[in-house]
Parts: C-alpha cells; sequence; structure tokens
C-alpha cells in the first residue's frame, strides 16, 4: 500500500483522482488550501488524509509531503480569478517539483495538457511545457499524463448558458473532430499509473476518452437532455475578447486538432473503464446543473 499525495484534491482532476487511488486501496493525503471545505471533508469521509499546503509555502508543501511515497501534481493558471496566469502556474509547480525532490518522492506524476510538448503557442500549454521539463530535469522517477479536453467543461460555463435554449454554443467548426475525457478517467488513469511506476515511469501519455465533431457532441447533449440541441459556432473574436489564451487554444484546436490514439489507449489500459461522451452526458444531473 501506497502513500499518494494530491495537489489539487478538492478541484476536478485531483478530486477525481484521490477518489481513484483510495479505491485501489492505496492511502491519499489530499493537499488543500482551504481543508474545511464540504469537497475536502467528502474525501475525508472517504478515508483521505487532510493536509493544508499552499505552492507559496515551501514549508507547509515541506511539511504535507513528508513521508509520502508519490505524488499526483496538478497545476492551473486560472486559480487567481483574473483569467489565465501562466507566471503563476510556472511558479508554483516549480516548487511544487521542488518540494517532491527535497521529499525525495520515489514518483511523480504530473497532469499536464495533450499535445503540450509540442510547442502549440497556447499560453497555458506553453506554461505547462515548462513544468513538465522542470520535472524531468528534477532526477525524480516522473511520468506527465496529459488529459485532451475535457468533457466536464460541457457541464459549465457558457456551454450550460446556451443548452438552457438547445444551443451548444462551442468555437469551433461543426465537422471538426475533437478528442475528449471526464475527469474520472483522468483520475483512473493517474491511480493506474501510480500503482504501476515500473511501468510508466520516465513516459509522457497523450490521453484521450472519445473523439467527436461539435456537431456529434451537440446530439449527444440533446439526446441525454432529451430535447433538440444545435450546434453554433462561436466566433473565436468572442472567445478573444474573453480571454486570448482561450481563443488561441480553440485556433489549436481547429487548425491542428489533438490527435489521440482513443482506440489504442483503450486496447493497451481497458482497466481504466474509458467513457464515451454519451456516457459522461447521461451521467449528468442535467435538470439541476440547469435549474428546472
Amino acid at each position: 500500500m501506497l502513500t499518494i499525495a494530491v495537489t489539487g484534491a478538492t478541484g476536478a482532476q485531483g478530486g477525481a483522482a484521490a477518489r481513484a487511488v483510495l479505491a485501489a486501496g492505496h492511502r491519499v493525503r489530499a493537499l488543500t488550501r482551504r481543508p474545511g471545505t464540504p469537497a475536502a471533508t467528502a474525501l475525508r469521509d472517504l478515508g483521505a488524509e487532510i493536509r493544508a499546503a499552499h505552492f507559496d509555502d515551501p514549508a507547509s508543501l515541506d511539511t504535507a509531503l513528508a513521508g509520502a511515497d508519490a505524488l499526483f501534481a496538478v497545476t492551473t493558471p486560472f486559480s487567481t480569478g483574473t483569467g489565465s496566469d501562466t507566471g503563476t502556474e510556472i511558479r508554483q509547480g516549480t516548487a511544487l517539483v521542488d518540494a517532491a525532490a527535497r521529499a525525495r518522492l520515489g514518483h511523480v506524476v504530473l497532469t499536464s495538457a495533450a499535445h503540450a510538448d509540442r510547442g502549440t503557442g497556447i499560453p497555458h500549454y506553453e506554461s505547462k511545457r515548462v513544468v513538465e521539463q522542470h520535472l524531468r530535469a528534477s532526477g525524480l522517477p516522473w511520468t506527465v499524463i496529459a488529459p485532451a479536453a475535457f468533457m466536464d467543461n460541457y457541464a459549465s460555463g457558457w456551454t450550460l448558458d446556451g443548452l438552457r435554449t438547445g444551443v451548444f454554443a462551442w468555437p469551433m467548426p461543426a465537422g471538426r473532430p475533437l478528442t475528449l475525457i471526464p475527469a474520472a478517467d483522468i483520475g483512473a488513469f493517474a491511480a493506474l499509473v501510480l500503482g504501476r511506476r515500473d511501468d510508466f515511469a520516465g513516459h509522457r501519455i497523450d490521453i484521450a476518452s472519445d473523439a467527436l465533431t461539435p456537431a456529434q457532441i451537440a446530439a449527444a447533449l440533446g439526446t441525454a437532455l432529451g430535447r433538440p440541441v444545435t450546434h453554433r459556432q462561436v466566433p473565436l473574436a468572442e472567445v478573444r475578447a474573453h480571454s486570448a489564451d482561450l481563443a488561441a487554444m480553440f485556433a489549436y484546436f481547429t487548425d491542428h486538432g489533438l490527435d489521440v490514439d482513443v482506440t489504442g489507449l483503450r486496447r493497451a489500459y481497458p482497466e481504466v473503464g474509458w467513457h464515451t461522451f454519451a456516457d459522461w452526458a447521461h451521467g449528468r444531473d442535467w435538470a439541476a446543473l440547469l435549474g428546472r
């Protein structure tokens, strides 16, 4: 049985990883800035140990990581409430890797983004690339898992607003495929990797569960909601007015796509229990999400 520290444990990816690691029979040490939140309490009820820690407080990281066997590391540029802050992601991601090195952890699994190692020019992919490079140079046994686009984003934000009127508003052409993954599958894959260090150390793996076009996503959402949903392509100028970073991401999705070998992943790692987009959509409580 391993003791695995998990950052971002009260968020989507970290929470999914913590639950999957617990289900696999390992101990979880959940690191969070807010140990009193409902999400932290829910993890504690599942058997996780909750530790207060902050990326900008090295002493708190040292205390939280002491005695752990491995780390599931999540970094984000979107935690400040002021849009994309890639400088903060690089600073905090570097500090986390340095703390893991001081603790001499046996394995660090970093979640990044599919294609972030390819020089995409997307600001928050480039910041993840810097953190990846720092981890590789740390001397620690490492694995990078790099998820494709998050299915979970289709149940929030402007997508959810559009669904209230039967519209799937998305800044891509109707026929351009995109690879997708839910947080649950990221967590399940992370638990697999953490439990099999010798098989995965030194590898970087792009991961996705399904590939659909926006038109197909709209149709699947309509089936899950029980009423028609049509795709509307949001102009990139509208996205850019909100976030130049996200506009660059959607331009990359349109011009290059996120090619991930979904079929190969399903064949190689069936124990993950990969979800199709239809699986994920049917698992949402749309009535509650849409407020009806």
